[in-house]
């Protein structure tokens, strides 16, 4: 495999033009080398969340954290499509070489929309409670200027051991959902979100699949993990037991140990006589 060169550093300030028309910030942190892993975060995500397992990773491959203001999007851009094409043009302009993308939540509806809509970009698929097919969503409960014991409960609901919950995830998104943009920012991604329902368009998708899903996921529950085995055909499904929506923050050592796995059956597939 070639590695293609690099000049984004970690932490490095990109911007993209979407389809607005207006740049769009990315804050991106490029790691290690090797087959690139590309992380999309969810929808009050950051890189922070990713971190551990992302430097696990790193001594085995590239490990790429892309990380997008989707409150602060406005337009076309602030939609599911606006969002996949964003990450399309990143992959194209500073990736340059097919991808394993690593996704959660609405990250991981991104991932497949790519990978259904734009195969070659695509080396493999890692989904942690994608959206995409099954989810039980609070959106509609989105206040415009939410208080922050609401907040503290509606993000616990993300997880099975709420000690994990970071008291400042939950000062930013209060932060951000008290402004009225971004609280419509979350209603408008959310909504375009449900819309856009995956499963006529799954069997489409011909790159190595590996899910991993918290068996206490609230979010995406279990029964999301079993269709998408079912509809990505050769999908692997991996359980994380004691584990709610967001494996890579509750779990990340598990989490991690799987991406390396996967890596190496990559690798193994790819070095095996055809």
């Amino acid at each position: 495999m070639t590695t293609a060169p690099t000049n984004i550093q970690p932490h490095a300030p990109l911007s993209l033009r979407g389809l607005e028309g207006r740049e769009v910030p990315a804050r991106v942190v490029d790691l290690g080398s090797g087959r690139p892993f590309v992380f999309l975060h969810g929808l009050v995500g950051l890189n922070d969340h990713w971190e551990q397992s992302a430097h696990a990773l790193a001594p085995h491959a590239r490990a790429v954290m892309l990380e997008f203001p989707l409150l602060d999007l406005q337009g076309e851009d602030c939609s599911i499509h606006g969002v996949t094409e964003l990450t399309v043009r990143f992959l194209e302009r500073h990736v340059r070489e097919p991808a394993v993308l690593v996704g959660n939540s609405f990250g991981g509806h991104v991932a497949l929309r790519v990978a259904v809509e734009r195969p070659e970009l695509v080396a493999g698929l890692v989904l942690a409670g994608s959206s995409g097919l099954t989810e039980r969503t609070t959106v509609r409960e989105v206040q415009l200027r939410p208080s922050r014991e609401w907040l503290v409960e509606k993000i616990g609901e993300l997880f099975f051991d709420r000690s994990k919950m970071n008291q400042g995830d939950v000062d930013r998104a209060h932060r951000e959902l008290s402004r009225r943009g971004g609280a419509r920012a979350m209603v408008k991604l959310s909504r375009s979100a449900r819309r856009n329902h995956m499963g006529d368009r799954l069997s489409q998708i011909k790159a190595p699949t590996l899910l991993v899903w918290g068996k206490q996921d609230a979010v995406t529950p279990p029964e999301a993990a079993d269709q998408f085995n079912k509809l990505i055909r050769g999908s692997t499904l991996a359980w994380l037991d004691r584990c709610g929506h967001a494996p890579m923050i509750e779990q990340p050592e598990q989490f991690a140990a799987l991406l390396i796995e996967f890596n190496r059956s990559l690798a193994a597939t790819a070095a095996s006589p055809r």
